[in-house]
């Protein structure tokens, strides 16, 4: 799936087809701006984000969520993506957020795979 196009760039979230497939994440991180989004979305208070990512700081934490605010069509394109890869890996969103563990996404994969490119 390709996501759309950032129409409202910010200077701390970078879109790069080599890191997590494209995915918008905090720049000098690995972290994508759609986890932070979700978090802030179900509840999450921005002191509870800038704790559980202490090296990103207030100001990417911060740029990241109006990032979101600003691109919300990027944002639900690439949470939807991930959903697609969940089932694809034979789990759901709900069933990897109630355990600890982690899994490898097939970000890279996908873009490489299909030849898409995304702009930013």
């Amino acid at each position: 799936m390709i996501l759309p196009i950032v129409l409202v760039p910010h200077p701390h979230v970078r879109v790069d087809s080599g890191v997590l497939g494209g995915s918008p994440h905090v720049a000098g991180s690995r972290v994508p701006v759609r986890r932070l989004w979700v978090f802030f979305r179900d509840g999450a208070r921005v002191e509870t984000l800038m704790r559980r990512y202490p090296k990103l700081g207030p100001a990417k934490v911060l740029d990241a969520l109006a990032f979101a605010l600003d691109n919300p069509e990027v944002i639900e394109a690439d949470i939807a993506r991930e959903n697609q890869l969940l089932q694809r890996a034979g789990r759901t969103a709900a069933a990897t957020q109630a355990k600890s563990e982690q899994i490898e996404l097939p970000f890279g994969r996908e873009s490489a795979s299909t030849g898409d490119r995304q702009g930013s």
